[in-house]
C-alpha cells in the first residue's frame, strides 16, 4: 500500500456475532476500493464494559440479540451457531465472566500478530467462520492451524511471535482508538475519523467511499 492510501480501521472482537457477519463485505472493501482495511482487535464488551450491556435482571437484551443475529445471517445467507466453546468464559444467566479467559486473549493476539503480517482482515474472517460457522470444539484439534493455513500463515509461529508482544498495551491502544473516534461497540469501521458502527453501516460505508471517489474503476 502508498502512503496515501486511505484507511480504515476496523474494530473487531472474536466473541461479537456482527464481527463475524460483517468479515466477508470487509474483504470486498478491498477489492472494490483503494483503501487498506487494518484489524484492530479490541476485547468483548463483557470484559471492557460489562455494565453498559448486560443486566442479570433484565434477559430482554440477550434475547433480542440472539434474535436479530440469526435474523441477520438469514438475510445475509450466512450459517451462524453459538460458538462452542463460547471465546468468553461466562455464565449468561447471571452475566459473571471467569477470571480466566483462555480463547479470548488467544484469539486477540492472534489477529494483532497478524496484522502485522497484513493478513488482520483475512485472520478475522477465517476465525469467525470457525467459530460462528458451526464448528463444534473448535480451539481442539486442527481447526485453528487449518483455518490460520488457509489464509498463508502458521499457527506454531504466529502463537510464537504473538507471546513475544505487549498484549495488553496494544490493546489498550486500540480500544483508546476506538474511543477517541467516538464509539464503544464492535465492530466499528472508521474512515477518516467518522465511524460507521455495526453490520448494517457497511453500505453507507461503501456510499461514502464513493464519494471521496476510491471506487476501483
Amino acid at each position: 500500500m502508498s502512503a496515501t492510501t486511505d484507511v480504515i480501521d476496523v474494530f473487531w472482537s472474536f466473541r461479537s456475532p456482527y464481527s463475524y457477519l460483517v468479515a466477508p463485505d470487509l474483504l470486498k472493501l478491498r477489492s472494490d476500493y483503494r483503501v487498506e482495511v487494518k484489524l484492530r482487535p479490541v476485547l468483548p464488551i463483557a470484559l471492557r464494559a460489562k455494565q453498559m450491556l448486560f443486566n442479570p435482571e433484565d434477559q430482554a437484551k440477550v434475547h433480542y440479540i440472539i434474535l436479530d443475529v440469526t435474523r441477520r445471517a438469514e438475510y445475509l445467507g450466512m450459517k451462524i451457531e453459538l460458538p462452542s466453546p463460547d471465546p468468553i468464559v461466562q455464565d449468561l444467566t447471571t452475566f459473571e465472566v471467569a477470571r480466566e479467559q483462555p480463547y479470548i486473549h488467544r484469539l486477540t493476539a492472534l489477529g494483532i500478530e497478524a496484522e502485522r503480517r497484513g493478513k488482520g482482515i483475512d485472520l478475522a474472517y477465517a476465525l469467525s467462520h470457525l467459530i460462528w460457522g458451526g464448528t463444534k470444539n473448535w480451539d481442539q484439534g486442527e481447526f485453528l492451524k487449518h483455518a490460520v493455513a488457509s489464509i498463508g500463515l502458521d499457527l506454531d509461529e504466529l502463537e510464537a511471535s504473538a507471546a513475544q508482544l505487549d498484549y495488553h498495551s496494544e490493546v489498550e491502544a486500540n480500544q483508546a482508538m476506538l474511543a477517541k473516534a467516538g464509539h464503544w461497540g464492535v465492530p466499528t469501521m472508521v474512515l477518516n475519523d467518522e465511524p460507521f458502527y455495526g453490520q448494517d453501516r457497511i453500505n453507507t460505508l461503501r456510499w461514502r467511499l464513493d464519494q471521496l471517489g476510491l471506487a476501483n474503476t
